[in-house]
């Protein structure tokens, strides 16, 4: 536990090493425009308190760095598009307390609001998302440049999405990408609201917003158990899970080192297939990445090896996770619930799952009077009948094995007609597992 606690450590304090640093140079022009210093930002806050409306997006470099940091704010109003740079040193302290206590328009908020919130602590008081309202809608596309061009008849150019965005100075192109994504989101929201209120569906969009803000900036403590537990270790028995745990926190090292995503150190696959060889006393050559250098191979052999020095109380555990087998009744409830919202989602045009998911149903049909406040409550509204109340919670005896999820009917799962390497470390007597990454 102490070793992960300073993979983490060590992932912070990179983070806040390189948050004033700037990446490579790309071809093409350059542009200047952008607040990277106190005075610039100090001019533009006056304009920024007396705005009307405020539209917020931002850019970070997930794809090009590890851990990501935001490389961008853009922020358009009434009178101006501007790029805010965090990466210049600057106190958005001033910047956040001007944008706090107003309504924010943003497209798919979700990502925006974990980066501001993980990496400077601001959580907004109200938003409107674009793409959430078009979803209420029942709109099947969409993304922004969809949507700006049914509407305003603009058409997008998406070339810059992948951009490294820790880049400086930024290019042409990455600069009007940038603004593309807030200069259109007034004019948008605008006749989104307007559709919204005539179809009598703004107070869900309202409820929906708030709903979003709180599910994306709770901050969660990782669980050093499970957080390891990559795609694929399911499959593995104790001692090719110890050499997988090894390996990651080894991956870890080498991501922060490098400063790039772990998955260009080496992918999942290749973990899980390493363990489960080595477990087994097999060569793991074959499963070595070709672009290995002889300092990563060292240190990956040294993490192996010393997995398998641990004695067998020393193993991570197999999560075995309790599951029901529903009751009759149960399923019964699952189905009328399933075909309630089904029939509104019909009717009002929309994605059963903006009504509730199939996990919500299950946990619905298995006690309603303990789940139903989870639901919002234009979705509880659609889901009850008038005057009813759902039959409460009906009565199963917990099993091992099967799927994670509160009164959720485990998966069937066969087991592959090919026997892998992985398939090998199962127990003939041991129950598939879902994934734990």
């Amino acid at each position: 536990m102490q070793s992960l606690r300073r993979v983490a450590g060590a992932a912070l304090l990179a983070l806040n090493l390189r948050r004033f640093s700037y990446g490579p140079l790309a071809r093409g022009k350059y542009i200047w425009q952008v607040i990277d210093t106190e005075q610039k930002l100090a001019a533009f806050l006056p304009a920024l308190r007396a705005a009307k409306w405020v539209a917020v997006d931002t850019e970070a470099d997930s794809l090009h760095a590890y851990p990501e940091k935001v490389c961008l704010i853009q922020i358009s109003t009434v009178s101006s598009d501007r790029l805010i740079d965090p990466l210049a040193g600057l106190n958005l302290g001033p910047l956040l307390e001007a944008l706090s206590g107003r309504e924010l328009i943003l497209h798919g908020a979700d990502y925006d609001l974990r980066l501001l919130r993980k990496h400077h602590e601001f959580v907004p008081s109200a938003i409107f998302d674009t793409m959430l309202a078009a979803r209420l809608l029942g709109l099947r596309q969409f993304g922004l440049g969809h949507l700006v061009e049914k509407y305003l008849a603009v058409k997008l150019e998406k070339g810059a999405q992948k951009a490294n965005w820790a880049m400086r100075p930024l290019t042409e192109r990455m600069e009007h990408y940038a603004h593309n994504d807030t200069r259109h989101l007034k004019p948008l929201a605008d006749q989104l609201r307007a559709e919204l209120q005539a179809k009598g569906r703004l107070a869900w969009h309202q409820e929906s917003c708030a709903r979003l803000i709180q599910d994306s900036t709770q901050l969660h403590v990782p669980d050093l158990d499970s957080v390891w537990r990559i795609r694929g270790s399911h499959l593995l028995a104790p001692p090719a899970l110890a050499v997988l745990r090894e390996l990651w926190k080894w991956r870890e090292k080498e991501a922060v080192a490098a400063n790039k995503p772990p998955f260009f150190v080496m992918s999942h696959e290749a973990l899980v297939n390493i363990a489960a060889e080595a477990a087994l006393s097999r060569p793991i050559e074959p499963f070595l990445p070709k672009h290995l250098s002889e300092r990563r191979r060292g240190g990956l052999l040294k993490a192996v090896a010393h997995a398998r020095e641990l004695g067998p109380d020393r193993h991570p555990k197999i999560l075995r996770h309790a599951s029901r087998r529903p009751s009759e009744g149960e399923k019964r409830r699952f189905i009328d619930l399933q075909k309630r919202r089904d029939a509104q989602a019909t009717t009002l045009g929309i994605d059963p799952t903006l009504i509730a998911s199939r996990g919500m149903l299950s946990d619905l049909a298995f006690d309603w009077d303990k789940h139903s406040p989870e639901l919002m409550s234009w979705q509880h509204e659609l889901l009850k009948l008038d005057g009813e109340q759902v039959p409460s919670r009906a009565q199963a005896a917990p099993t091992i094995g099967g799927s994670q999820g509160s009164g959720r009917r485990a998966p069937s799962q066969t087991q592959p007609a090919t026997t892998s390497p992985l398939q090998m470390q199962i127990p003939s007597n041991t129950p598939f597992r879902g994934s734990s990454g």
